[in-house]
């Protein structure tokens, strides 16, 4: 039986993951399609791209990444401890870097008044941004839903371009680290 992500994820026993995406109906992330003549080698520019953003964002490193024809890997490093050090102020920077965010909070950034009301809830969407900016699952999902969108704008098609929601394995020792690093 499946298990919820959450529950396999514990930056306590090891803050490295191994994850892995997969295309759909035959799409390419990058590469070459000999059938149909078509290069897709600029879509490894924008997964570049992406996960420069994303670990400027989020509070997670990119140890090693492989970009594939029609899959990737990535060895990442989870660092909550990074995120709770952050300001009020980085928390939204970040996150409206990646994400629309509220007016309440832009209007927070530009130093406008807020009521107490609108306090209450800038603090609410800091806590869970903050907690959002460490998390694996927000980060893959910043990533693949990005890519997706992208490569289904230039496909002229909808639905998904990813095989389903990503794997991960968590990489307990050295030997295991390594190993997924020499991907």
């Amino acid at each position: 039986m499946t298990r919820a992500r959450a529950t396999l994820v514990s930056v306590e026993d090891t803050p490295y993951y191994h994850c892995v995406g997969r295309c759909v109906r035959r799409a390419f992330l990058c590469g070459y399609d000999a059938q149909s003549q078509t290069s897709f080698e600029h879509r490894r520019v924008w997964m570049q791209e992406r996960l420069a953003l994303l670990t400027d964002t989020f509070a997670i490193d990119v140890c090693a990444y492989a970009l594939m024809s029609n899959h990737y890997h990535l060895v990442l490093r989870l660092s909550g401890e990074r995120s709770k050090a952050w300001s009020d102020r980085a928390v939204i920077e970040r996150w409206t870097a990646v994400y629309a965010g509220t007016d309440a909070a832009r209007r927070y950034l530009n130093h406008e008044p807020l009521d107490e009301a609108e306090k209450t809830a800038v603090n609410r969407h800091i806590s869970i941004w903050r907690a959002r900016l460490g998390d694996l699952s927000w980060f893959m999902r910043s990533l693949n839903e990005h890519i997706a969108r992208k490569a289904n704008a230039e496909d002229k098609c909808t639905g998904h371009f990813w095989e389903s929601r990503f794997k991960s394995q968590a990489l307990l020792d050295e030997a295991a680290l390594i190993t997924a690093m020499a991907y």
